[in-house]
């Protein structure tokens, strides 16, 4: 197992530890495309399906991109993979073992361990495994939140996109 685990670390470029501190104008201004995102994918889990709750931790991958999106476990690639990979072995739990502490336990270790093993490190992913494992009815659950995944993942474009334009027309 290598010992450079990207998911962990700022992306290569970044050059720093954290995110530095906006404006209030500008954290306000990053803040606007995570919370329309997480409004349009409840919208559309309104319209296509009621199992509100499997999409919950989207909310919490949302503002895990507001805060650094340019951190490692906010990629495309880690946000994607994680949160698919964890809501198949939640759903795969459930139905193997039924909804309960059993399903959803074995869900979480399950996912937390493949999540380094994979180097795919996104901690909401865990809520997902979870949300799955003790209440994923069907697999059109699984198709929908494949879809919010990917509406999510787009996310991180438009943050780093934000971010850019902010750095480009800040007035300090």
């Amino acid at each position: 197992m290598s010992r450079n685990r990207s998911s962990l670390k700022p992306i290569e470029g970044a050059n720093r530890s954290i995110r530095r501190r906006l404006t209030l104008k500008g954290e306000l201004a990053l803040a606007v495309a995570p919370t329309a995102i997480v409004l349009g994918v409840f919208a559309l889990v309104e319209v296509l399906s009621r199992q509100r709750l499997l999409f919950a931790s989207l909310a919490s991958s949302a503002f895990l991109i507001y805060l650094d999106p340019e951190h490692g476990t906010n990629t495309m690639r880690t946000l994607s993979l994680a949160q698919i990979m964890a809501a198949t072995i939640g759903w795969i739990a459930y139905m193997i073992f039924g909804s309960g502490y059993l399903s959803g336990g074995i869900a979480m270790v399950v996912t937390i361990v493949l999540m380094i093993l994979l180097d795919v490190v996104h901690p909401p992913a865990v809520s997902t495994s979870l949300s799955f494992a003790l209440k994923a009815s069907n697999e059109n659950n699984l198709v929908l939140f494949g879809l919010a995944v990917g509406i999510t993942a787009l996310l991180v474009g438009l943050e780093r996109f934000t971010l850019w334009v902010l750095a480009r027309y800040s007035t300090s």
